[in-house]
């Protein structure tokens, strides 16, 4: 399947933004985008129906329709981690329908965007008994190559760096990291995004600046 999987150093750090911003940079190239963010807590009620803020960010900016419950397949109203309520509403959270959501869109588009919820660690349930299924095990089960988003503010260097070796410790594929300027009052911003650099051999993708309209992305040959 064609396309990313964006994850975070942890939540409310900008892979919303991050994503926003690699669809735009994609459709300048000609490519038919899709984003996807399957699992979302914290959803309003919007015309009678559970809606993310996020989700219809990334609606929005796609240039390929696709109905809102194959955008966000799993909506929950408490802003709580995901396991959490779904275990609270009866319901599993099924790797197979995200996969299934995202082949979906593959049919459509050619690039799928998949913004994943928290960070690389959260927990999204169980699989079978005592097995945890976590948002490292829906990356690896889903096959798609992984973008970090680090926002850069104080604690983000390590922060940073144990998210770039747990993600390749995994066997997932990493494509490389943004550096997504989320915090204005951010004392020698450049002097910590130079710092992450020096100390890994995962490629910076991206630099966002704080509320950009656009940005330069490098990435590697797509299809």
């Amino acid at each position: 399947m064609n396309g990313f999987f964006i994850t975070g150093t942890d939540t409310e750090i900008g892979k919303t933004y991050a994503c926003v911003s690699l669809i735009e940079h994609l459709k300048t190239y000609g490519y038919r985008v899709v984003g996807l963010k399957p699992i979302a807590s914290g959803c309003k009620i919007v015309d009678g129906q559970l809606r993310n803020d996020d989700a219809m960010k990334l609606m929005q900016s796609a240039n390929v329709e696709m109905e809102y419950s194959l955008v966000n397949r799993y909506a929950f109203k408490q802003p709580v981690s995901p396991h959490l309520v779904a275990a609270d509403m009866g319901e599993t959270i099924s790797a197979d329908l995200i996969k299934k959501d995202i082949q979906h869109a593959v049919s459509s588009a050619d690039i799928c965007i998949v913004e994943a919820v928290g960070g690389w660690k959260v927990p999204l349930g169980q699989l079978g008994s005592n097995k945890s299924f976590d948002v490292e095990q829906l990356a690896l089960y889903l096959e798609l190559p992984v973008i970090l988003v680090v926002g850069i503010k104080l604690g983000c260097i390590n922060h940073a760096l144990l998210s770039i070796e747990k993600i390749q410790a995994s066997g997932a594929s990493l494509v490389g990291w943004v550096a997504n300027c989320c915090d204005p009052e951010t004392d020698r911003p450049q002097d910590q995004i130079d710092s992450i650099r020096a100390r890994t051999n995962a490629p910076l993708l991206c630099t966002l600046p704080f509320n950009a309209a656009a940005a330069e992305w490098s990435l590697p040959d797509l299809p």
